[in-house]
């Protein structure tokens, strides 16, 4: 299968190199130092395993690489605006498109058969700029519970986790979701195919609305959270707010908060991707995961106060220490 990686971070890098270590035909799209190295020396994955260095193709540009099979969108919520319009050149009359993001992705309501069917949030898809670009009927939906670091231009470390479930927006069970659940798994990865792809994103939004901004604010791990009383108990009260967005749109999320908060605590001294986007100086994805669910509750008349409080705290530490460095 001929697939283009769009947005080569951490975690498109690593499955890229899977894909392509595995015999798929893998292009990579990906920027600076990390494309330059790519381009002389492969990627190099480290992970406790094992270590492999595998050589895709590696540009970025997308027109080069011409139509493939799948297009894998690996890039933050917040930079697909800007890339989606230069996608066209990788498109086949029937090429799909895995978009696995963080937070409430824009398609969230396409498709969805409810009563806010259609319904667009101005956090994640800003004057309707993507719904105007991306075909839906393209779009298959993706969950990334994996994580993984850049080390160092071209080197991604796999620090745990390795799941990543697909699903048609509809609910059906599609050959297109078969053949890519066959290669993925073929190369190592587990690509489950759901029929309800948007409760596997609310459950990974559970943490990532609580984890992620709170991690921000106090450079704080996994760990370090989980283990401090009054954090622990501020993380609850996010949850329990978020669970209660979810079941107004009919999310009900069956794992309680107490093993989610055990879950966090075992992945130890790990930092998220807020965090480790802070560090660099990168914009932090901020709309998608946490002003999106602000933005629905808000249009649902539903009071959220630990998130709304956690939301403005986080966007005036952006403005303060990200953008006033660029």
């Amino acid at each position: 299968m001929k697939i283009a990686v769009i947005g080569a971070g951490a975690i498109g890098a690593y499955v890229g190199a899977k894909l392509s270590a595995a015999g798929e035909d893998v292009a990579l799209v990906a920027r600076g130092k990390h494309l330059r190295a790519i381009q002389e020396r492969g990627v190099t994955v480290r992970s406790d395993e094992r270590e492999f260095t595998a050589h895709p193709v590696a540009t970025d540009d997308p027109a080069v690489i011409g139509p493939v099979d799948l297009v894998l969108i690996t890039l933050k919520a917040h930079s697909l605006p800007e890339m989606a319009p230069r996608l066209n050149p990788l498109l086949s009359s029937d090429t799909p498109l895995v978009i696995g993001q963080n937070g409430i992705p824009w398609w969230y309501f396409q498709n969805h058969g409810g009563p806010l069917e259609g319904l667009r949030l101005e956090t994640t898809d800003p004057e309707g700029k993507l719904a105007a670009t991306v075909e839906t009927r393209r779009v298959i939906g993706c969950v990334i519970n994996c994580s993984t670091v850049i080390s160092e231009p071209g080197v991604i470390v796999h620090v745990g986790g390795n799941h990543f479930p697909i699903g048609e927006l509809d609910g059906s069970v599609s050959d297109r979701c078969r053949r890519i659940s066959a290669v993925f798994q073929q190369a190592g990865l587990k690509c489950p195919i759901r029929k309800r792809i948007r409760h596997d994103i609310w459950v990974k939004l559970l943490g990532n609305v609580a984890f992620n901004p709170l991690s921000a604010l106090t450079r704080a791990t996994l760990e370090q959270m989980t283990q401090d009383p009054a954090v622990r108990t501020l993380i609850r009260a996010i949850m329990e707010e978020i669970e209660g967005v979810g079941r107004a749109i009919g999310m009900e999320t069956d794992i309680p908060i107490d093993k989610r908060l055990e879950a966090a605590a075992r992945v130890g001294a790990f930092k998220t991707s807020m965090l480790q986007d802070l560090e660099a100086g990168k914009p932090l994805e901020l709309e998608p995961i946490v002003g999106a669910v602000v933005e629905l509750a808000d249009r649902l008349g539903i009071s959220i106060p630990h998130t709304r409080t956690i939301y403005a705290s986080t966007r005036l530490l952006e403005k303060v220490v990200v953008r006033s460095s660029v």
